[in-house]
């Protein structure tokens, strides 16, 4: 059954609450105006799918195919503005206030039922085996091509994974895990609006990603956290390739496959987040600001 996306965000709500919700309440979580809240919940009721405020079993069947399987975290790199502290750990299990950045990310996707879990590792990959001691479901997938390529080379080992999935970057610092959805209706990538930004951000219409740059003015920074749907998923696996295989391909980093060489074959949507909610520790010195231990 196809929902509609007012028919998804009612739904999906009343699935990520577990309680009843009054049509208010449905109006505030979904930004729905209340007459659509109205003729919406009708609809569900009909079809069988709520009852009482609350989801059906058949209405959690009609979200399973916009449910979140899998999550696969990019975690091959060098992290090298990260020096001295990646010489020899890398980014991803460097420890902020006693805790490696990793596991705020791997929780946050066990906490809503992702229990299928990929990690690409490169660069000291053993050291990655120590995650299994607390995650013993985490399957590792080897990237042999990270020091010769961007991270298209993560995606590309990955590729036939992507359908369903979260892509994130392992060396993300997590605050609120609630950013991570377990249902989502389009593809998308998680992004904080900006006045002003030197950093990579996209340009959006409609709620649509339109490009992808360096900077800019009135756009979208991006944080590297996305979803992508199966048909999307599927796609990806065959442009992947096709890029990392094409003049230059390899200097590519992998989100630009879906936002730029190949955009043609994907809407993919925004989602909005905000810097309190997730931050990405750069270089060392922004690691010492954030954990004093290190400032020594």
């Amino acid at each position: 059954m196809e929902l509609t996306r007012k028919q998804f965000n009612i739904l999906a709500a009343l699935a990520e609450e577990k309680t009843v919700l009054t049509q208010r309440d449905l109006e505030k979580v979904t930004g729905h105006s209340l007459g659509t809240i109205n003729k919406t919940v009708k609809e569900l009721l009909a079809q069988g799918l709520m009852e009482d405020g609350k989801i059906t079993e058949r209405g959690l069947n009609a979200l399973e195919p916009y449910r979140v399987k899998r999550a696969i975290f990019i975690a091959a790199g060098f992290g090298s503005r990260m020096v001295p502290i990646t010489f020899n750990t890398p980014k991803p299990l460097v420890r902020v206030h006693g805790t490696r950045i990793i596991d705020h990310l791997i929780d946050a996707c066990l906490q809503i039922g992702i229990n299928e879990i990929y990690i690409v590792r490169g660069y000291l990959a053993e050291q990655f085996d120590q995650l299994l001691y607390k995650y013993p479901m985490i399957r590792f997938i080897e990237n042999p091509a990270y020091n010769e390529a961007n991270n298209i080379s993560s995606a590309l080992v990955a590729r036939y994974m992507l359908s369903n999935a979260y892509v994130l970057e392992a060396d993300l610092l997590l605050y609120n895990p609630k950013i991570l959805k377990r249902y989502h209706y389009r593809s998308d990538f998680l992004a904080i609006k900006k006045d002003r930004t030197d950093d990579w951000c996209v340009e959006v219409r409609d709620g649509i990603i339109t490009d992808e740059k360096i900077g800019g003015t009135d756009c979208w920074q991006m944080v590297g956290i996305s979803y992508w749907t199966e048909p999307d998923g599927h796609r990806l696996s065959q442009d992947i390739e096709d890029v990392y295989h094409s003049p230059g391909g390899k200097e590519r980093y992998w989100e630009q496959v879906p936002l730029v060489y190949k955009r043609e074959h994907y809407k993919v949507e925004v989602r909005e987040c905000f810097d309190a909610d997730i931050v990405e520790i750069d270089t060392f010195r922004e690691l010492k600001a954030i954990d004093k231990t290190y400032d020594i």
